[in-house]
């Protein structure tokens, strides 16, 4: 109670001002049956220095961050140069949240200017949004995008999706008249089922969650054929350097995770989610747009074209009542994409591909283990273990290793499977060092521990 800054004689006064004598009296319109009628089951208060105590031992058991992490599915450990965090950390930047009052807020203005423009060019949309909580926000966003646009009801969305982002897409429409189906994946890829004139999009991500690149222009052709709306999730941003851009095989509306150019591990965010959308579905696009324009004296400056939430005027119109711009998010994927450049984000993809590819040869050597999939991959390989995937993960741990992403949680289908991700911030010999602990997983280990 130290930091509750309101007396007993104050708390009075305020419900003598509203006409109660109590606080239980505000929730009297609450039936009995429904409230809790006893203490909430919380431990024992700890003071300050003994909370101090608690977070230090939680935080002895993380494992160290200059360990081999071979783990991606879904958040991916690229190298972030430390001139990122030497300009988000700047007070003007780190203060700032949202630019409710655009004539004081040009900087921030212009920095989410130029966060939309890169993320068009990255993704082959003519607008982006800056931007919404994560990526499976954003996928869930476009998708009640298509069904205003479309006026249909029935959505598909390929099991190549993020699993939770299918998850959350689930929880919505558990209390919506809408349909979700979700297609199959076969040998890796999506298949879409027969649509009809009662969809009103398909979603589906590149590269996948199982690492594998889509055909996106046959799957958006499909889409398309039906009157329905294709909507693209990108894996890793990263790809769009490398990989046709969504925008250039069909896509209509691209959704994804920025964390991946610019944003570390941090134990699941904050993270900054985008909608990108072709012209004439920018009236749809939730959250914001900035953009530039003159003054009275033809000087440059910044505005907020486009309001689409429900702090601005919208309210209940709004199409999305959960987003936010997670400004100082999106400045630091600005920082680093500008930093850089076109030609240093191709590096990193290809040095992340090339890397993955090596890893994917040297599998024949290996006894025991095999890549489950023959379809092309980027940066992610899924890999059939010898005997138990979750025995290879403790060896390799025990070796000093972070191992791959155990899929069977969420594809039953592939038991005994680990999904490896490899990025330039581990190069070819950390590769090589992976190879010889999984050759070893399963003798004894031999002084193989890394410090």
């Amino acid at each position: 109670m130290n930091y509750v800054p309101h007396t007993a004689g104050d708390r009075q006064k305020m419900l003598a001002s509203i006409g109660k004598k109590q606080v239980s009296e505000l929730f009297d319109n609450i039936p009995a049956g429904e409230r809790l009628s006893r203490p909430l089951d919380l431990p024992e208060q700890l003071s300050e220095y003994e909370v101090a105590l608690h977070l230090e031992e939680l935080a002895s058991k993380n494992m160290a961050p200059s360990r081999l992490s071979f783990l991606g599915a879904g958040a991916y450990r690229h190298f972030v140069p430390a001139v990122v965090d030497t300009i988000i950390q700047r007070s003007e930047f780190m203060t700032a949240y949202t630019p409710y009052q655009p004539e004081v807020s040009q900087g921030t203005l212009q920095s989410i200017f130029e966060f939309q423009t890169m993320m068009c060019s990255l993704t082959g949309m003519d607008v982006c949004n800056a931007s919404v909580y994560d990526g499976g926000c954003a996928a869930v966003d476009a998708v009640f995008m298509a069904l205003a646009i479309s006026g249909r009801n029935k959505v598909i969305v390929s099991e190549g999706v993020h699993p939770q982002t299918r998850e959350l897409m689930k929880t919505y429409f558990a209390t919506h008249p809408g349909e979700f189906i979700e297609a199959p994946l076969k040998d890796g890829r999506t298949v879409w089922p027969a649509l009809n004139d009662e969809v009103a999009c398909t979603l589906f991500q590149t590269p996948n969650f199982l690492g594998v690149i889509e055909d996106g222009a046959a799957l958006c052709a499909v889409t398309k054929e039906a009157g329905a709306i294709p909507v693209v999730s990108v894996g890793d941003p990263c790809s769009l350097s490398v990989l046709k851009r969504p925008g250039d095989f069909g896509g209509e509306i691209v959704v994804g995770d920025a964390q991946p150019i610019g944003l570390p591990l941090s134990y699941g965010g904050p993270y900054a989610g985008f909608v990108a959308c072709k012209k004439q579905h920018m009236r749809r696009i939730p959250g914001r747009l900035c953009g530039m324009t003159v003054d009275s004296q033809g000087r440059r400056g910044f505005c907020l074209t486009l309001q689409a939430r429900e702090q601005h005027i919208r309210r209940e119109k709004a199409f999305s009542n959960i987003c936010t711009n997670q400004g100082l998010c999106a400045l630091a994927v600005t920082v680093y994409l500008a930093l850089l450049g076109p030609q240093g984000l191709k590096e990193v993809a290809d040095a992340s591909a090339n890397l993955a590819h090596y890893f994917n040869k040297q599998l024949a050597s290996l006894d025991g283990y095999k890549a489950v999939l023959k379809a092309p991959f980027f940066h992610e390989v899924l890999v059939e273990c010898p005997g138990s995937a979750e025995a290879v993960l403790k060896n390799l741990e025990d070796r000093g290793i972070i191992g791959g992403y155990l899929v069977e949680k969420d594809y039953p289908q592939y038991k005994n499977c680990l999904l490896f991700c490899f990025t330039e911030a581990n190069g070819k010999a950390a590769v090589d060092e992976l190879v010889g602990a999984l050759q070893q997983a399963s003798r004894p280990l031999e002084g193989a521990a890394r410090s």
